[in-house]
Parts: C-alpha cells; structure tokens; sequence
C-alpha cells in the first residue's frame, strides 16, 4: 500500500484529489495521513469527502475514512467503469476540484462516462467553470473527446450550479504512450483576448457584468490585441458575480495549435463591499502579469498539467509563469504512483518529466 503525506507541502485537498485518480488508474491502493493538518479545519471537508465517494463509485471502490474531519483515509480501488454518475456537493464546494479527481479516472474508463454534478461553480480557491472550460480542457482533447455544458452557476454560500460533462476516451492505459506529448516552452504571438464576466440576475440592475466587463477591457488595451468579453446574468441560489479570461496565442502563421494550445487565464471573483470596477482590473492585471512572463503555461493551469504530463506521451515539458507549492504537491503525489521522475529547472521555471 501507497504511504502519503497529506500533510506534505501546502498540505490541501489537492494531495487527496490527484491520489484518488491515480489509484483509481493504476489500481494501487493508499493510505493517507494527517490530511490538511496544517489548516484551520483538519482533515476532509464536504467537499473532499464526496470526491472520495465519487471516486468509489466510479471505480467500485472501498474507502475507510472517508468522513468529515477524518485526517486518514484507506482507498482500495477497483476496475473503473463507463457509467453516468449524478454527485451533489450538497454546498458551494467547488465542482472542478471535484473533477480533478473523476477526470483523470475518466479517460480510462474504456468508454464514454458522463458526469453531472451539483455544487460550486465560481468560488473562493478554485479554478472557476470558465477557466476550466477554455484553458485546461483544450489541452485535454487530444486524449479524449470531452463535452462540457454549464447548466446553471453556483456562488457561495448555498452553490446549487450544475454542469454535466461527458467523456470518450480515445486511448487506454497500455497504449497512453502513443499519446501526443504536451510541450508548452513559448508563448508565441499573442492572437485574442477573450472572457466570460457573469453575476446573479439580482444584480443585473446595477450592471455588475457590464462594469466588470468595461474595467477588463479599458486594462486591457495597452496589449494591443482584439478583446471580447461576453457577460452574462444567471438565477443564482446566492448573490454573486466574477470575471474570467484568457489569452490566445500562436506560434505560427497558419493559426492557432490544436495539440498543444497555448492559452492562459486569470480570473476574479466579487464580493459585498467590492466594486464591481475592482473585480474586472483585478483579473486584467493578472492576466497581464501572466502575459509578460512570456511563459505559455501560467500558474494556475502548471499543476493541473502534471498528472496528464506523466501519464501521456513519452516525454513532456512545459514552461511556467510560477512553479506553486501546489505544482511541488502534484509531483510528490504522481512519483508515488507512477514510475516516473520530474526534473525541475527552478531558474527558467521549466518542468520536465522522464519516464
């Protein structure tokens, strides 16, 4: 049996979600302790505890300690299975940490599996829907075929979104290495800026979406390229609003790259007391900070990338805006499964994987 660390690094739930989804793939079962110890709350969440029962029923799983405030779990995993799965977070608990578990699991399951889950669609320390959908999927298709539909958005504190997903493989464990690899080391040229600024329909009055939308924009001009951002208002279960976007990019004359894009995003969420002008310059500027390190992975999308990077291809290599703890955590995790070494280039911020 696997030995992790939860408490290894930043300590979060990301050690729990990515050791889910690969002893879900490579069929080893783990014990993890002290998870999250270092966090005001230990041990799991709502959250994480329905990652744990999402992921035992995907794969006819067995688990010990998968209740809340549990700081050690056991998970026995069986053969993963095609199947539609309906998960309610039951909270705002963010959906696409959820999916950072099933995901993975998914492009094995050896057909099409589809997920429609009830949670958390734009909060605090997660990958909102929009980013998910525009800048971490497009470097997933060349493994699957993967459909995602936002059917309603979720804000704290009462969440309520629903998106549904649908998965079809298009290669199996044994033959993952013929696989593209992902090799992200320029940017090239900066082609659009596009984004999705959204809010509750309360809020539609006082045009929340539009001075988001506006601020972006009006920050986004000295970059010198097209930009459109969409807004959009949602009945919403709480009050809330956010702003994602992301930068398109292209190496070459003939157009943008289907097997390795290069997008990167940033996003932000608004909050009671925040003006809504705030939200939109402060999703710019982090775009634009993203944009000028002239890294075509920014940080956010560099740990989600590290289990795909290992699992697909046969060598892979990116070039990131900021190597996190986060990125530090997932490589922890996936050298425990998988028989593979990263070779970290700290100075360039440059991530390898040898298999």
């Amino acid at each position: 049996m696997i030995s992790i660390d939860g408490n290894y690094l930043e300590g979060g739930g990301q050690i729990l979600r990515t050791a889910l989804a690969l002893s879900a793939i490579t069929q080893k079962p783990f014990e993890i302790s002290d998870i999250r110890k270092g966090r005001c709350e230990s041990g799991l969440k709502h959250q994480h505890m329905y990652c744990v029962r999402a992921l035992s029923e995907l794969c006819d799983a067995k688990a010990d300690g998968d209740d809340v405030g549990s700081e050690t779990l056991k998970f026995f995993p069986g053969k993963i299975k095609p199947k539609t799965i309906d998960i309610d977070i039951e909270t705002a608990g963010s959906i696409t940490l959820l999916l950072q578990s099933l995901l993975l699991p998914c492009l094995f399951a050896g057909g099409r599996t589809r997920l429609r889950i009830t949670g958390g669609t734009d909060v605090r320390w997660s990958m909102p829907v929009d980013y998910f959908r525009n800048v971490l999927l497009p470097q997933l298709h060349k493994y699957a075929e993967i459909d995602f539909s936002l059917a309603k958005r979720g804000y704290y504190p009462k969440g309520s979104g629903r998106v549904e997903i649908n998965i079809k493989p298009k290669f199996n464990f044994d033959d993952r290495m013929q696989a593209d690899d992902i090799v992200l080391l320029e940017q090239g040229d900066i082609m659009q800026i596009k984004g999705i600024s959204h809010a509750s329909s309360d809020l539609q009055k006082a045009e929340v979406a539009e001075r988001q939308a506006m601020s972006a924009q009006s920050m986004l001009k000295q970059t010198g390229c097209p930009v459109d951002i969409i807004t959009e208002y949602h009945n919403t279960a709480s009050t809330g609003s956010g702003i994602a976007l992301w930068a398109i990019f292209s190496k070459s004359k003939e157009g943008v790259d289907f097997v390795n894009p290069i997008r990167i995003g940033a996003d932000a969420l608004g909050e009671r007391g925040k003006k809504a002008e705030e939200v939109g310059k402060e999703a710019a500027e982090r775009l634009i900070g993203e944009i000028r390190s002239k890294a075509p992975v920014d940080e956010y999308l560099a740990d989600n990338l590290i289990p795909f990077m290992a699992l697909f291809g046969q060598d892979g290599m990116f070039k990131a805006a900021r190597i996190s703890n986060h990125t530090l955590t997932n490589i922890y995790v996936v050298e425990k499964f998988l028989d593979v070494k990263f070779v970290i280039d700290k100075e360039n911020n440059v991530i390898s994987v040898k298999k």
